[in-house]
């Protein structure tokens, strides 16, 4: 079980094709603050159908797409 389990289960159920959360809102979904180890788990999210397609440190966004 991944600390990034209810994440990648919210992305599951949203049914969006792509898509766009705040870091805030990740960190509320995932219940833990986002930080740098976000870049080394987000490889599991495709086991879920999707894919990480651009994280904006600007915006503070990431942006999520259906394989």
């Amino acid at each position: 079980m991944s600390k990034f389990d209810p994440l990648w289960k919210y992305i599951q159920k949203n049914g969006k094709e792509n898509f766009k959360l705040t870091f805030t809102e990740i960190e509320k979904i995932a219940g833990i603050p986002i930080d740098h180890s976000f870049l080394r788990y987000k490889k599991e999210l495709d086991e879920y159908g999707f894919q990480v397609e651009k994280i904006s440190m600007k915006e503070q966004t990431v942006t999520f797409h259906k394989k």
